[in-house]
């Protein structure tokens, strides 16, 4: 193809050329946008993740572990924020993988603490923090060298999120939402809340925390400036999974034993919605731009799957079929500028921030220029 169109350029003006290179850039720019929107899931039974393409919701790979992972099964699953890299929790050999996302390749093993059941990672992509469930303690990965840090003790957890600020981790588990502070890697608070809490999730602003209680079937919203619960939303029966939208409007519950998916308005923590799925639904993701939401679910190992949610109706679009038993999913986020060259002409159509996709260009020169100023003063 490069050398069919080369000789051709020789006819055109300086200024066709110079447009004909630009879009090609964009069109290249917008195919690697859409090949990076992936959702992964761990899937229990089959010892695997199986990775979905979401542009046609098909299973594009699945991402086996090698012979010394036998018997156990990738159980929690996070992926950079530049979307590179899917790192998943091993409950039994106390380990990490970590998969590029480019190839779908196990790419490195991490021994971490025992029990490693949720993982998260931060917004910066330096750090991995994964709930030791067996020990009560939280370890903390350097993603450049792949290796443990440091390990924070006295947080018993299930399940773990970083602030979209970086500032700090929940870590939750039966009646107890730990507080992290992420640049001392020390707890500093412990929030008293459900009888058994299994999953966490926070706000794109980092105001809220969300955490599921999957024995009386709710979700508390935490003030993340006071560390204290300021709503209790009722959902469907054992809220396991939880999701909030990339612009923060809208909370989703995956309800395991009601077969639905449970959807919240953050403005009034109110339910405003239950989706039934037909499967039993043990996590929920929702794409970069909003649109559509991605649950995992199982139905006694007979028609598994992951049910294709619509969000501006509310419906089940497609279940894509998982054989197994699928368990964990987390989706590729929107890749985010470098410069402000990218978000010209256009260009922010093509990125995100936690927050979801650009509205315009202002947004996306914004973003850069924050970061820009974070990392001079990280050098000073």
């Amino acid at each position: 193809m490069r050398n069919a169109i080369l000789p051709r350029l020789k006819g055109f003006s300086f200024f066709s050329t110079l447009l004909l290179l630009v879009f090609c850039c964009l069109t290249s720019v917008a195919n690697r946008v859409e090949a990076q929107t992936n959702a992964y899931v761990t899937n229990l039974s089959q010892k695997a993740v199986n990775v979905i393409d979401t542009a046609t919701n098909t299973v594009v790979a699945t991402i086996l572990f090698g012979p010394e992972f036998i018997g156990d099964q990738p159980l929690g699953i996070a992926i950079s924020p530049d979307g590179t890299r899917a790192y998943t929790t091993h409950v039994i050999s106390d380990t990490v993988s970590v998969i590029d996302t480019a190839t779908n390749l196990v790419i490195d093993s991490i021994p971490v603490g025992h029990g490693p059941a949720g993982i998260a990672v931060s917004p910066d992509g330096k750090r991995v923090y994964t709930a030791n469930s067996s020990e009560a303690t939280v370890s903390v990965i350097d993603t450049t060298t792949n290796t443990v840090i440091t390990t924070i003790p006295d947080v018993p957890s299930q399940a773990i999120a970083v602030t979209p600020d970086g500032t700090r981790a929940y870590a939750v588990v039966g009646g107890r939402t730990t507080v992290i502070d992420t640049a001392t890697n020390t707890v500093i608070a412990a929030i008293l809340n459900g009888v058994t809490a299994v999953a966490v999730a926070i706000t794109p602003d980092s105001s809220r925390a969300y955490v599921t209680d999957v024995v009386f079937n709710r979700v508390f919203a935490v003030d993340t400036a006071t560390n204290t619960v300021i709503a209790t939303i009722p959902v469907g029966l054992f809220p396991q999974g939880i999701a909030v939208a990339p612009d923060g409007t809208r909370v989703y519950t995956a309800d395991r034993d009601s077969d639905t998916v449970s959807v919240i308005d953050v403005d009034t923590n109110s339910l405003i919605a239950t989706i039934p799925v037909g499967l039993h639904v043990h996590d929920v993701a929702i794409t970069p731009d909003g649109t559509r939401a991605y649950a995992a679910g199982d139905q006694l190992n007979v028609n598994s799957g992951v049910a294709v949610i619509d969000t501006a109706t509310n419906t089940v679009l497609t279940t894509v079929a998982v054989p197994g038993f699928p368990f964990e999913i987390a989706i590729t986020p929107a890749p985010s500028p470098t410069s402000k060259e990218e978000c010209k002409n256009g260009g922010w159509k093509n990125f995100g921030s936690s927050a979801g996709p650009f509205k315009n260009q202002g947004q996306c020169i914004s973003l850069v220029e924050k970061r820009s100023v974070s990392q001079r003063l990280q050098l000073k």
